[in-house]
Order: structure tokens, then sequence, then C-alpha cells
């Protein structure tokens, strides 16, 4: 999926794809589709590209998922909305796929949580 969020700022401090990639020694069609979504940003590129363009990861860094949740609710097209006017009732029908996606999300977020509660207790040992 698109990586909006690294575009956009790799564009506002102006460098290019040619610049990125030269830094991270591939090519700039191999990170075109990086930026595309069709190749993974590994860990240590998301780091190096955050270094390169002065900000933090997760300003640049989105998910696999992140984008999926978005483009899902783009797509939506058969939500209902029904208003009563007299004691302004609402009622929605959200589609199973936002659910489903937004329970994979959850998941993902859990897993995140615990890795990173691991690392917090490691480097407290230190």
């Amino acid at each position: 999926m698109v990586k909006e969020k690294l575009i956009k700022i790799r564009k506002e401090k102006k460098f290019s794809q040619q610049d990125i990639a030269k830094y991270l020694n591939i090519s700039q069609t191999q990170y075109l589709r990086k930026e595309k979504g069709e190749i993974e940003i590994k860990d240590d590129e998301w780091e190096r590209i955050a270094k390169l363009l002065d900000v933090e990861i997760d300003e640049i860094r989105q998910s696999d998922s992140d984008n999926l949740l978005n483009q899902n609710f783009e797509k939506i097209t058969d939500i209902t909305d029904s208003h009563n006017e007299n004691n302004n009732n609402f009622s929605y029908k959200i589609p199973k796929f936002i659910l489903k996606n937004q329970q994979d999300y959850i998941t993902i977020l859990k897993k995140e949580i615990e890795i990173l509660k691991i690392k917090i207790t490691e480097l407290k040992k230190k």
C-alpha cells in the first residue's frame, strides 16, 4: 500500500526518490516499489529514512494495515443513514469488512504493545 506519509514528508523536505534510494544503496525503481507498498520497507530502512529526513519514525512510518483501513473506509458505499427528525434517532449499517479490518488491526496493535513492553523491561534491566 502506498506510503502516503513518507511521500508527503519526502517532498516537503525536497528529497527525490533517487536521493533516498542512493542513501539506502538501492535503485530508484526499487525505492519507488517500496513507496508504492509493493516491497516491504524494513525496520532499519525506516530508521535510516527518518534520520535522513530529520523526523521521527512515527511521522513517516505507515504500515500496510493502516492503508487497508483507509482504503476500506474510502470504499464504503453501503452505509445507510436513516434519520427520524422527531426523536433524532440514527441507525447505521457498517460493512463486515470494516469490522474485520479493525479486529485485525487491534490484534496487530496488541502484539506491538507486548513487544514494546518486553523491550522496556529489557532496557530497565540494563
